[in-house]
C-alpha cells in the first residue's frame, strides 16, 4: 500500500473539492491519523494542498507539483496516457521518450519532467526549460498511416495544445505556421516531432511529440534577447493554469486530432488560429529567401504562398527552415 499515491488519487478525482479524513481514511483503509500524516509529507515535497476543520482537504487550486497521479486522474483518452512518467529533470523528454520507444514502450506513453536541462526546438535550436515555470511532455505515439499523413502530426499537435491552453486560460490562442503558439502576438509554445522509420517496411515505427509550453511567468527567469521572442500564459493573460490538467487535457485532445489525420477534419481548426495567412511573409527556403504573401494552408498543412509575380508556392515544413512576418 502506498498511502500518499492513493491519496493523491483520491484528491485529484475530487477536481478541487474537499474531501474530509475519515472519507479519505476509509477510501485508502487506513486510520485518519494516517492520512493526516500523509497530507504533511505531501506538503513537505512541494504540493499544495488546502486543509479545512470540517471540511477536509483539496488540491489547491494554485497547486504546481507535477504528478502522475494527478495528470491520470484528468486523462479521458482511450490509448494515449495509459503510462504516465514524472521527472524532476532530465536533458530532454524527447530524448527520454525516444528511448523507451526504441525498446517498445506502448503507444500513448507519456514523459513529463519540470526541468529539462538540453530542451530542443526545431533545426537544432534549445528550449528554455526552467524548473516549476513550464510544461515540458513528450508523447510517444504509433500511427498506422502513410508517410505523408505522417507529416501532419505536429500540425495536429498544434491544435490540440492550443485548444487546451485556451480552454484553461479564457484567451484566444494562436498558431504560427508550422508548430509554435501565440497568445498576444507572443510566443508561448513549441512542438518538435520526432520520428523513426522502418527501413524494411519503408513505415513510420514511432513517433515522439514534443511539447514544451511556459506557464508561469519567465519575465524574471529569460535574459532580455530570449524575452523579446518568447512570454508565458502567465505573462501574457494573468492566469496560471495548473500544469498537471493542462497535461491530461494536451492527452485528450490529442488522441481526437490524431483519430483525424486521414479524414484531415483538424485542419479547419488550425486555419482559424493560424496567423500568417493574409500577411507578407519572409521565407527561408533551402538557401533562398523570398518574400511572398501568405494565402492559406493546404489539405498537407503545406503553407500557400503567392510571390509578387503571381506564382503560388506550397512551402512544407520541412522545406521552409523559417517563415515570420515581414516588418
Amino acid at each position: 500500500m502506498n498511502v500518499k499515491k492513493d491519496l493523491l488519487n483520491a484528491l485529484a478525482e475530487a477536481e478541487g473539492d474537499y474531501i474530509s479524513g475519515a472519507a479519505l481514511a476509509e477510501r485508502i483503509g487506513v486510520s485518519r491519523n494516517a492520512v493526516w500524516k500523509a497530507v504533511k509529507s505531501l506538503q513537505a515535497e512541494g504540493y499544495s494542498i488546502d486543509s479545512v476543520t470540517a471540511k477536509g482537504y483539496r488540491l489547491a487550486s494554485d497547486n504546481n507539483r507535477l504528478s502522475a497521479e494527478v495528470i491520470s486522474a484528468g486523462i479521458t483518452a482511450k490509448t494515449l496516457g495509459g503510462k504516465i512518467i514524472v521527472l524532476d529533470e532530465v536533458d530532454s523528454t524527447n530524448n527520454y521518450a525516444k528511448k523507451l520507444a526504441s525498446q517498445g514502450a506502448l503507444h500513448g506513453t507519456t514523459v513529463i519532467a519540470d526541468r529539462q536541462t538540453g530542451g530542443k526546438g526545431r533545426l537544432g535550436r534549445t528550449f528554455s526549460s526552467p524548473p516549476e515555470t513550464g510544461l515540458y511532455m513528450s508523447v510517444i505515439v504509433r500511427p498506422e498511416c502513410d508517410a505523408e499523413t505522417a507529416a501532419m502530426i505536429t500540425t495536429a499537435a498544434a491544435v490540440a495544445a492550443a485548444e487546451s491552453v485556451e480552454l484553461l486560460c479564457g484567451h484566444r490562442t494562436d498558431i504560427k505556421w508550422v508548430n509554435d503558439l501565440y497568445i498576444n502576438g507572443r510566443k508561448i509554445c513549441g512542438i518538435l516531432t520526432e520520428a523513426s522509420m522502418s527501413m524494411e517496411t519503408m513505415s513510420m515505427d514511432y513517433a515522439v511529440i514534443g511539447i514544451g509550453i511556459n506557464v508561469r511567468s519567465v519575465k524574471d527567469i529569460f535574459d532580455a534577447e530570449l524575452l523579446k521572442r518568447a512570454s508565458s500564459i502567465e505573462d501574457e493573460t494573468g492566469v496560471i493554469p495548473d500544469r498537471n490538467r493542462l497535461c491530461a487535457g494536451i492527452v485528450n485532445r490529442l488522441e481526437r486530432v490524431l483519430g483525424e489525420l486521414e479524414s484531415r477534419e483538424f485542419l479547419a481548426e488550425y486555419r482559424r488560429r493560424e496567423i500568417l495567412t493574409g500577411h507578407t511573409v519572409t521565407a527561408t527556403v533551402g538557401n533562398e529567401v523570398i518574400t511572398a504573401e501568405a494565402i492559406g494552408i493546404d489539405d498537407n498543412a503545406n503553407l500557400i504562398v503567392r510571390t509578387s509575380d503571381g506564382t503560388e508556392r506550397h512551402l512544407g515544413s520541412g522545406e521552409a527552415n523559417l517563415c515570420r512576418i515581414s516588418e
